[in-house]
């Protein structure tokens, strides 16, 4: 029997804040299975350096002939867990996005790429990006991977004028919310950026695909997830409690709620599905 490996390297992206984090993976000896890909407030780009990445809306759908089937990801936001196949073996690199920044690196707003859990890289990027996958596949070292991509997206990012500009006043309450750890109110957002509740709801949604309420909740979350992984990658168990208090919830039961909706599970059964990969290094990354 084959024993399992697991790699996880990071790099830092400097893409003037487009890219929040990047992270290659390779894998080998696994038991098949399936892996949830969880909310979050960022884009998910991959390019897999192995086969088609296998993803749907259910585990059905995943495991079934509906599934989608890509060498590039390209993920919207979203608000329920991804389902994704893992194979035996896997390698690939994956970017976390900043939604603002779809503009610059797929030439339309993050709301564009809500519609699907998942999208074909190349028909959001064009034959370019697969021939960047086809690179990548070729070098030897996640180094180079990782030269070869920043350079390709800066590239996209310099000359993809037909995507347009996001807003300020969105792009502001974006930077607010983030301050804030998604816990502010709409009111004291709409306050801020000089726009009524209703508008601003509007021209969010229209580039993000999300309301503020909703991408609020998402780094809530998000922030909550990264604290309940710290101590177990650490060989520790996370005090729920605590985390639910010190990430704004109301309560325990809040918290739980959320891990509810976002993972389809309680927070100790994501942690007992999750485990060994949070303590092999593939979690975290992006802003706590």
């Amino acid at each position: 029997m084959e024993s399992v490996s697991r790699e996880f390297v990071r790099a830092a992206p400097r893409l003037d804040g487009m890219v929040v984090s990047a992270v290659g993976y390779r894998t080998r000896g696994e038991l098949p299975g399936l892996h949830r890909g969880l909310p979050s407030p960022y884009l998910t780009l991959i390019f897999s350096l192995d086969g088609p990445v296998v993803t749907g809306h259910t585990p059905e759908q995943a495991a079934g002939r509906h599934a989608t089937r890509t060498d590039i990801v390209v993920g919207g936001l979203h608000q329920s867990p991804a389902y994704v196949v893992r194979p035996e073996h896997e390698a690939g690199i994956q970017l976390a996005v900043h939604p603002l920044a779809a503009r610059a690196l797929f030439g339309v707003p993050a709301a564009e790429l809500a519609g699907e859990l998942v999208t074909p890289g190349a028909e959001v990027m064009g034959r370019r990006a697969a021939d960047v996958r086809e690179l990548l596949c070729e070098q030897g070292s996640w180094e180079e991977r990782f030269a070869s991509l920043s350079g390709y997206l800066r590239q996209r990012a310099a000359t993809e004028a037909s995507g347009g500009s996001v807003r300020p006043e969105v792009a502001e309450a974006w930077a607010w919310l983030a301050r804030h750890r998604g816990v502010g109110t709409l009111r004291g957002l709409s306050r801020h950026v000089a726009l009524s509740e209703r508008r601003l709801t509007t021209l969010f949604r229209a580039e993000t695909g999300l309301s503020p309420k909703q991408a609020g909740r998402l780094m809530r979350f998000q922030r909550a997830r990264n604290a309940v992984v710290r101590p177990v990658a650490t060989g520790g168990a996370p005090d729920l409690a605590r985390v639910a208090a010190d990430c704004g919830y109301y309560d325990h039961s809040h918290l739980v709620r959320d891990f509810q909706q976002y993972t389809g599970v309680s927070p100790s059964g994501w942690l007992a599905e999750e485990c060994r990969n949070i303590q092999a290094g593939s979690h975290g990354g992006g802003e706590g």
